[in-house]
């Protein structure tokens, strides 16, 4: 999957023009891209559209419109779109309630590195997290972490030839195995070479 230039973005004026079709478009595409594991525990499965929402959103919310400022956005969220032999994602711990949350994320320090995903007749496949900073502390992990789930060329193959997909959680404090839907296991094959 190719990264995106600042020819593959919209310039402000545009942007605040078609924001609102674009947006229902984005909206539409993430349906098939998050993969529940728990309740208050998900995969949000980032691509080249994905991102650049997350970039035109950026650059609308700070302003940005110098050349600078735009390649910055680039260099920052570039990383997150899969190289063909990959799927990157977010992972997020989502509690409504802040004391919920706070307890959850002192039991969950290590979460990022437990999660995984196992193409039928393989071994599973642990992340590489956080890649860019350490979003964890001593007491308690964060409620956001960056994935990236490496894939080897047989498990590439099993999947284009039909192998199902599953997700889950090996964690003291979490637990978790869930099938991949038809619908987002579809999707996560386009990200793949």
């Amino acid at each position: 999957m190719s990264k995106l230039t600042r020819e593959d973005l919209f310039s402000l004026e545009k942007y605040a023009e078609i924001r609102d079709e674009f947006r229902k478009k984005v909206i539409a595409h993430k349906k098939h891209r998050r993969l529940e594991l728990t309740p208050h525990v998900a995969l949000y499965f980032e691509d080249r559209l994905t991102m650049r929402y997350q970039i035109q959103e950026m650059l609308r919310i700070e302003r940005i419109f110098e050349a600078a400022g735009i390649q910055e956005e680039l260099d920052v969220y570039n990383p997150l779109i899969p190289d063909g032999g990959n799927w990157k994602a977010t992972f997020m711990v989502e509690y409504a309630d802040e004391a919920e949350r706070r307890q959850a994320l002192a039991r969950l320090i290590g979460v990022e590195n437990r999660v995984w995903l196992r193409v039928d007749g393989h071994e599973p496949v642990f992340p590489v997290a956080n890649e860019d900073l350490d979003r964890s502390a001593p007491d308690k992990t964060a409620s956001v972490h960056f994935l990236r789930f490496e894939l080897t060329p047989a498990m590439i193959a099993a999947l284009k030839a039909g192998a199902g997909l599953s997700a889950g959680i090996d964690h003291p404090a979490c637990q978790a195995s869930v099938g991949v839907a038809d619908r987002v296991r579809a999707s996560l094959l386009a990200d793949l070479a």
